[in-house]
């Protein structure tokens, strides 16, 4: 039988996100080794730390709710969702380090005097995932941790990605904090599931992967969605253009023209029984991007005509002209 986060962290299933908070940030600090010296004291805290992870998750809390451990874990069992694969990272002492801003408070406090637990005080509807911690001794004061900046990047996809959906997998590079208090760099890959019809601009959050420092709140790493300029087309929301270059010969007496398609093939455009003028636009429909919220919906291919004239014209062609033209 697999574990019970919720039992691990003494909630009921229907907590919220501050209980769940306030559990975590209760335990961890009765089971934090460098104060608790019981036997049991490492794999609670071990276990404590992989409970809040899950179940601070939307996502994580989601798929436990429903499939268990084995759900998370994969491979996917009978009716799970492909693509379980949850693993703890192992050190419960990031965990704790990423909430409080250190893996260790305790010598901390022991540096300005050694208070008791009771100098300890934590603010019980806390939304920043960290404590207000006031210091005992001589010269009381009190320190609430900063959350850093975020660390922005772009996102580049091309209409081929954002027309069909796609997964990504970017590499950061952060400073993280082991469990002696010293840091060091480490590389992550983080995973973007893209979805079809994404528009530029749309924003995908990872929150608290940024560089980890003593006594600080990591940033969120932000991928930004931009267009990958094509060499054929240009997207305009959910449409995509298409410009159409014809010469005046065939704008005035007509031609069918070939255009082609985000899948790769092409569509035969007629103008035969109507006159190109410069900017005319013909739209075929379902031939563009999905719709974000719907993707069974789909914009349009819009056609751009460009009429290509000629550099010069031969003075009998003018006579021509000037005679059969209105």
């Amino acid at each position: 039988m697999g574990k019970d986060y919720y039992k691990i962290l003494g909630i009921s299933k229907n907590a919220t996100s501050d209980q769940i908070k306030k559990a975590y940030r209760t335990l961890a600090l009765k089971y934090h080794p460098d104060k608790n010296k019981s036997a049991e004291a490492e794999t609670k805290f071990k276990e404590i730390a992989e409970a809040y992870e899950v179940l601070s998750d939307a996502k994580k809390r989601d798929l436990f709710d429903q499939f268990g451990e084995e759900g998370l874990r994969g491979p996917p069992c009978g009716g799970c969702p492909a693509g379980g694969s949850y693993e703890f990272h192992g050190d419960p002492r990031a965990t704790f380090a990423q909430f409080f801003g250190t893996s260790s408070p305790f010598q901390a406090f022991f540096n300005f005097g050694g208070p008791s637990d009771a100098d300890i005080f934590f603010d019980s509807d806390d939304r920043n995932f960290g404590p207000s911690i006031r210091l005992g001794g001589r010269g009381r004061q009190s320190q609430t941790l900063v959350k850093d900046d975020p660390v922005e990047r772009d996102l580049l996809l091309s209409l081929s990605e954002v027309a069909n959906g796609c997964v990504k997998r970017m590499k950061i590079s952060r400073k993280v904090l082991r469990p002696d208090g010293s840091s060091e760099r480490e590389d992550k890959l983080l995973t973007i599931n893209v979805k079809p019809g994404w528009k530029a601009g749309t924003r995908i959050i990872f929150e608290k992967e940024g560089d980890q420092a003593r006594g600080r709140i990591p940033g969120d790493i932000v991928f930004t969605v931009r267009d990958r300029p094509h060499s054929t087309f240009v997207r305009d929301g959910t449409d995509v253009r298409y410009k159409a270059t014809v010469t005046l010969k065939q704008a005035l007496t007509g031609a069918v023209v070939d255009v082609p398609t985000l899948n790769g093939g092409s569509l035969p455009v007629s103008f035969v029984n109507e006159i190109v003028k410069p900017q005319t636009q013909r739209r075929i429909a379902g031939r563009g991007l999905p719709f974000p919220k719907d993707p069974s919906r789909k914009g349009d291919l819009v056609v751009v005509f460009e009429i290509l004239f000629p550099d010069s014209l031969k003075p009998i062609v003018k006579e021509v002209l000037r005679d059969v033209l209105p």
